[in-house]
């Protein structure tokens, strides 16, 4: 799943980047900025922040990412995030997520989202 969504921000997908998030007012992400609630508003961060320009800056790629079951309908994801620029690769940001996955009929979707900038 986030190999997927890496390859869509990659391509600038943001619609199947965002897919991974359930399509609902139930998701959250959190992160510096406080709490935004539905995939909607979710959208709107991305489009406010990292596609300001109509699509990402930055390359990213996901690293050390584990998995823990939580019973059979829910899974916990974490890892780091990196952001690198895709002309040189150099690393322009990275920092830690945490996911709360969800098992759905259309597969995991992402329930909770928290990802915080590495110093």
């Amino acid at each position: 799943m986030l190999v997927g969504s890496a390859e869509a921000w990659n391509r600038g997908d943001l619609d199947a980047f965002l897919d991974d998030y359930l399509a609902s007012p139930e998701p959250t992400f959190a992160g510096g900025a406080g709490v935004i609630r539905g995939v909607d508003q979710i959208r709107e961060r991305y489009l406010r922040g990292y596609w300001s320009t109509g699509r990402p800056r930055d390359a990213l790629r996901f690293e050390a990412v584990e998995v823990q079951a939580l019973g059979s309908q829910h899974a916990l994801a974490h890892g780091r995030y990196v952001l690198t620029d895709p002309a040189t690769a150099a690393v322009r940001a990275t920092g830690y997520f945490s996911l709360v996955l969800r098992r759905t009929p259309d597969g995991w979707k992402i329930l909770h989202d928290h990802s915080s900038a590495a110093p």
